[in-house]
C-alpha cells in the first residue's frame, strides 16, 4: 500500500523543542487523516537539529464512496433552521427526507461523497505540518507573514513513491501571500516572494554531506542518510552516545555519571555524533564538585565522570557534531581550553565570596525585589523566619534557634558572584559558605534544603531544621500570593505554586508531621497581617481557597499511588479535618473497607437513605435532620436499626478521637445487616404522616453518622 514520506529541512531547532514538535506533527497530522477518512497502518516521526520527518506507511490509494444519513431538525421546527440545516449540508430544502424516528419526525439528508484520490488530500495534509505546528517561540525570516521555528530550506514529499511537488505547489501557495513553492527545487521568486523547494531531493550533513541527492521512499531515504552522515533516529543517536561513552570511561577505570536529560539534550544538537574525551586541569578538581558538573553541565553540555569511590574524576566527556581528521585531538584540546576559561571564572568567584561571610550578605537582600507588592527579600526572609520559628514546636527535634539561624540565612548566597553567574546552584553555594563561617552542620544544610523538593522526583528533607525552613518558604510564598490575587489559573502558573504545594503536602507526609493546615495558613497570615498597599482580601477566603488547593493538589500527588480522588473529597469534606497525615489515615481506612462486600452494600445502602431523604426534603419544603422518636416506632427493624446507629454512635466517637479508622469502619460494617432490613421490610413514605416523618429522621440519622466517617454523599459508585 502507498507510503507518504514529508521532511521539513531547516535551520537549526533548538534540542529542548525537537521532542514536542514531533509529536506535535504525528497530532497533526494523525487528526487530518482521521478526519479525512484516510486510514493507515502505521505513521511514525523523527527529528534532528535540521530535519523534520514524517512516514505515512499503509495509505489508500483513494478512498471509498460513502453515503451517509444525517439528521437534522424536526418537522415542526422553523423553516429557517430547516434552510440552515440544508445550507450546511450543500442540499436543497426539496431534497431532504422527513422520516419517523420513533421519538418524532424528523429531517434527513442523504450525504454522498464519491471516491477521491488520496494524492488529493495531501496539500490540505502538508499545510497542517507547515503552519499549524504549535512553536514555543516562532520567528519570521522573510517579508512574506510565513513564520516558523527557524527558515525552512526545502521541503521533501513523496507520495506511493513519486514527488508530490506540483500537486503540493498549488495547495499552498494559497496560505501565505508573497510565498512561492519552488516545484522540483527550481529557483524563479520574483522579488519580495520567499521561494521554498519541494521535491524528492533532500540533503546529508550540513558539513560532511551538504550535497543533495534523490530518494524514493522511506527505507532509502533512510539509508541514504546515513551514508550522508545523519541518524535520523534521535533514539539511536542517544544510544550510540552513551555506548561509545561507557566505552572511553571504561578504558580509565571510571563511571560516567547518568544524566538522562543532557542525553536528550545533546542527542538533539548532532546529527552525526563523535564521543571525546577531556581532561579537567587539577589545579581546579578542589572547586565544589557541584561547581564543576554546573559549569560542564548547563554551559558546555559535558558529561561528568567519577571514580569508583564516587568522587567526581579529573575528566569530560563531550559529543561533536562532525567526523574529525586527527581522531579529535582538535576537538579535545578546544574544549578543554574553553572549560579551563569556565573554571577559571568559578575560581574567581568561590575565592572572591569567601572573602565575606554568609551572614554579612543579609543586609544586601534589602535590595532585591521578592514582588513589586510584596516587598523584597529581606521581608521575605524575615517572614520565613518567624514562622519557621513556630513551626519548630511541631517538627520532633526541631532547635528553634538553629531552624531561625538557617531561615536567616536562607537566601543570603543569592548575592554571591557564584549565584549570580551558575543560579543553578543556589542553596547549594550557601551551605559551603556556611561550613566555612563555622556555622553548625544543621543550619548549613538546610539552607542547601530548604528550595527542595523542587519536583515529583526530588528528594525530600527530612532533617528537622532543613523541614522547618523549606515548610515556612513555600507556605510564606503561597500564602502571600494567595493574598494579592495571584493564583494558577488553567496551565499557567508563573511563580510555581502548585509546585510548592505539592512540596509541603510532600515534606508533611513523608515527615509525618503533625500539622493541620488552617492553623499554620493562619500563622503566616497574622505574622504579615498588613494588607498590601492597593490589595483588598479577606482571610477566610484566603485560607479556604488554600484549602481547596490543596485539595486538588492531593489528589495530583495521590493518584500514581491508586488512591480514588473521591476518597479525598470524602474526608477532607469533613469539618475541620486539614491534617494531612489523619486525612492519609482516614482514606487508607475507607479505602480498605470500600473494597469489602460490607463497605460496597453500605455505601449503596447510605445513597438509597441520602436520596430518599433530600428528594422529600425538596418536595416536602423542611429538613428531616434531627433524632428519631422511639416511641412512634411500629416494627421491629425501626427499632433495631435506631439501637445499632445509637451503638454505633457511642463506640465510634472515641475510636475517632483516638484515630483507631480501621475500628471505626468495623463498626460501620455492623450497619450493614439492620439497614439491609430496614429497607426490605418498611415502607418509609407510608400514609401516616407522623410515621413517615420519623421513619424520614431514621434515613437522615443514617447519614448523619456514618458522615462522621467520611461524607459519603462525595464517594462515587
Amino acid at each position: 500500500m502507498p507510503e507518504l514520506l514529508l521532511e521539513l529541512l531547516s535551520e537549526d531547532i533548538p534540542a529542548r523543542m525537537q521532542a514536542r514538535a514531533a509529536e506535535d506533527l504525528k497530532r497533526l497530522i494523525t487528526d487530518r487523516l482521521e478526519k479525512d477518512g484516510l486510514k493507515f497502518e502505521s505513521l511514525q516521526t523523527f527529528v534532528t537539529p535540521r530535519r523534520l520527518t514524517l512516514v505515512v506507511d499503509g495509505l489508500p490509494v483513494k478512498t471509498e464512496a460513502v453515503e451517509e444519513d444525517r439528521r437534522g431538525p424536526s418537522k415542526a421546527a422553523p423553516e429557517k433552521a430547516v434552510v440552515g440545516f440544508a445550507k450546511s449540508i450543500g442540499v436543497s430544502v426539496d431534497q431532504l427526507e422527513i422520516r419517523d424516528t420513533g421519538k418524532g419526525e424528523y429531517y434527513f439528508a442523504v450525504v454522498k461523497e464519491d471516491t477521491r484520490q488520496t494524492i488529493d488530500y495531501m496539500p490540505l495534509i502538508v499545510s497542517e505540518a507547515v503552519f499549524n505546528m504549535g512553536w514555543p517561540k516562532s520567528m519570521r525570516w522573510h517579508s512574506t507573514a510565513m513564520t516558523w521555528v527557524r527558515p525552512i530550506q526545502r521541503i521533501l514529499a513523496i507520495f506511493d513513491g513519486k514527488p508530490i511537488d506540483d500537486v503540493l505547489q498549488l495547495g499552498l501557495e494559497d496560505k501565505i501571500p508573497g510565498l512561492k513553492f519552488a516545484m522540483n527545487g527550481g529557483l524563479d521568486a520574483a522579488p519580495g516572494e520567499l521561494e521554498i523547494p519541494i521535491s524528492n531531493r533532500t540533503q546529508g550533513h550540513r558539513f560532511l554531506a551538504p550535497e543533495a541527492f534523490t530518494v524514493k521512499d522511506f527505507a532509502d531515504y533512510k539509508a541514504k542518510l546515513k551514508k550522508a552522515h545523519v541518524v535520523l533516529d534521535p533514539a539511536e543517536r542517544r544510544k550510540a552516545i552513551w555506548k561509545e561513552a561507557q566505552k572511553l570511561a571504561k578504558a580509565e577505570g571510571l563511571t560516567v555519571k547518568e544524566d538522562d536529560a543532557l542525553l536528550a539534550e545533546v542527542a538533539g544538537l548532532v546529527e552525526w555524533p563523535k564521543v571525546f574525551m577531556g581532561r579537567i586541569d587539577e589545579a581546579f578538581m578542589d572547586l565544589p564538585a557541584e561547581v564543576l558538573t554546573t559549569v560542564m553541565r548547563h554551559h558546555q553540555k559535558y558529561f561528568s565522570l567519577v571514580k569508583k569511590d564516587g568522587s567526581l574524576a579529573p575528566r569530560f566527556i563531550v559529543v561533536a557534531d562532525t567526523e574529525p581528521d586527527d581522531g579529535g585531538k582538535a576537538i579535545t584540546a578546544g574544549n578543554e581550553r574553553v572549560l579551563k576559561a569556565r573554571l577559571a571564572d568559578a575560581r574567581f568567584f568561590w575565592d572572591h565570596d569567601r572573602k565575606a561571610t554568609l551572614e554579612s550578605r543579609v543586609a544586601a537582600l534589602e535590595g532585591i525585589i521578592f514582588h513589586a507588592k510584596l516587598g523584597t527579600l529581606a521581608e521575605k526572609v524575615a517572614r520565613v523566619q518567624a514562622l519557621a520559628a513556630e513551626l519548630a514546636p511541631s517538627i520532633p527535634d526541631a532547635d528553634v534557634d538553629h531552624v531561625r539561624r538557617a531561615a536567616l540565612l536562607s537566601k543570603a548566597d543569592l548575592t554571591t558572584e557564584m549565584v549570580k553567574e551558575f543560579p543553578e546552584l543556589q542553596g547549594l553555594m550557601g551551605r559551603y559558605y556556611a561550613l566555612g563561617d563555622g556555622e553548625r552542620p544543621e543550619v548549613a544544610e538546610a539552607v542547601a534544603e530548604h528550595y527542595a523538593p523542587l519536583g515529583p522526583n526530588d528528594r525530600c528533607p527530612a532533617a528537622p531544621v532543613s523541614v522547618a525552613v523549606a515548610l515556612a518558604d513555600k507556605i510564606d510564598t503561597l500564602c502571600q500570593f494567595w493574598k494579592i490575587g495571584e493564583r494558577p489559573t488553567g496551565s499557567k502558573d508563573p511563580f510555581a505554586l502548585r509546585r510548592a504545594a505539592l512540596g509541603i503536602i510532600r515534606l508533611i507526609l513523608e515527615n509525618e508531621l503533625r500539622l493541620p493546615l488552617r492553623r499554620i495558613f493562619g500563622q503566616a497570615d497574622m505574622l504579615h497581617a498588613e494588607t498590601p498597599e492597593g490589595i483588598d482580601w479577606d482571610r477566610d477566603e484566603v485560607i479556604n481557597g488554600l484549602l481547596a488547593f490543596f485539595a486538588d493538589r492531593l489528589k495530583v500527588h495521590l493518584r500514581e499511588k491508586g488512591v480514588r480522588h473521591d476518597l479525598i473529597d470524602a474526608v477532607f469534606a469533613l469539618s475541620g479535618e486539614d491534617d494531612l497525615v489523619r486525612l492519609m489515615a482516614r482514606v487508607e481506612s475507607l479505602q480498605a473497607f470500600l473494597d469489602t462486600e460490607d463497605g460496597e452494600h453500605l455505601l449503596t445502602a447510605y445513597k438509597r437513605a441520602a436520596n430518599i431523604v433530600r428528594i422529600e426534603e425538596k418536595r416536602d419544603g423542611v429538613s428531616y435532620d434531627g433524632a428519631a422518636d422511639a416511641k412512634r416506632f411500629k416494627q421491629p427493624e425501626e427499632r433495631d436499626l435506631y439501637e445499632r446507629l445509637g451503638r454505633v454512635k457511642a463506640q465510634s466517637g472515641e475510636i475517632l478521637k483516638a484515630e483507631r479508622f480501621d475500628d471505626a469502619m468495623k463498626i460501620l460494617a455492623g450497619l450493614r445487616k439492620p439497614v439491609d432490613v430496614f429497607f426490605d421490610k418498611v415502607t418509609v413514605n407510608c400514609d401516616e404522616a407522623e410515621l413517615r416523618e420519623n421513619r424520614l429522621k431514621l434515613l437522615s440519622e443514617i447519614r448523619t453518622t456514618m458522615n462522621t466517617v467520611a461524607d459519603f454523599s462525595q464517594i462515587e459508585g
